[in-house]
């Protein structure tokens, strides 16, 4: 073996020293794996809570959009329906913020959005925002906003447009399967993984009847 074999030998045990050190420091961070699950579950809770909630005051009108079938999705039983999916988004909101329940809820949340998403959005493709140019613009959306700076120009002639944007900038809505599709994957782990340690009533109901 000549000298230069014994420098990449030498090199070769010290990478393989210092992957093993990196993969002993990882496993050291295990004890906080909670945090991944519990931020899931906080991220969706106002999200699920609004739009339940929102269901229940604006019961009727989200019921005749449900039913219609001209201007909206011409689904039967409309009020069943809304009061069905009401009650799963709010009740999933309940069941993630307390950490019960966690992996049973997700299942019936993921089937509303899965619905919602295909139903609703997907005919509008992927962006939840439209955009004028990237991977995810399209027709529909390059239209929307050249017709949203149409519209930026008109309020800026003739409107208090630094006022307007104080409190943020003019968007279109594309109402994209985007939002959708992420709230289903983020359901579809904390199905697979559950509530996690710790911060939940899933954890402990599970400390406590496994020792008995």
């Amino acid at each position: 073996m000549n000298l230069k074999d014994i420098d990449w030998q030498a090199g070769f045990d010290k990478s393989i020293v210092g992957t093993r050190w990196a993969l002993r420091g990882l496993d050291k961070l295990k004890c906080a794996d909670f945090i991944a699950p519990l931020l899931l579950r906080l991220y969706l809770v106002p999200v699920l809570w609004m739009a339940g909630s929102k269901k229940f005051a604006n019961f009727s009108d989200t019921a005749a959009w449900f039913g219609d079938e001209q201007w909206g999705l011409g689904l039967p039983l409309p009020y069943l329906l809304v009061f069905l999916v009401a009650l799963i988004e709010v009740l999933g909101a309940v069941f993630l913020l307390t950490g019960f329940g966690v992996r049973l809820i997700s299942l019936p949340l993921m089937i509303v959005m899965a619905v919602a998403g295909v139903l609703v959005h997907l005919k509008n493709g992927w962006l939840a925002i439209a955009t004028g140019s990237g991977l995810f613009a399209t027709d529909r959306t390059i239209g929307a906003v050249e017709r949203l700076e149409q519209a930026k120009s008109i309020l800026q002639q003739y409107g208090n447009y630094d006022w307007l944007t104080e409190n943020g900038a003019f968007v279109v809505l594309n109402n994209g399967v985007e939002f959708a599709a992420t709230y289903f994957i983020m359901l579809l782990v904390l199905f697979f993984i559950g509530a996690g340690r710790y911060v939940s009533i899933d954890y402990w109901l599970a400390a406590k009847y496994s020792e008995e």
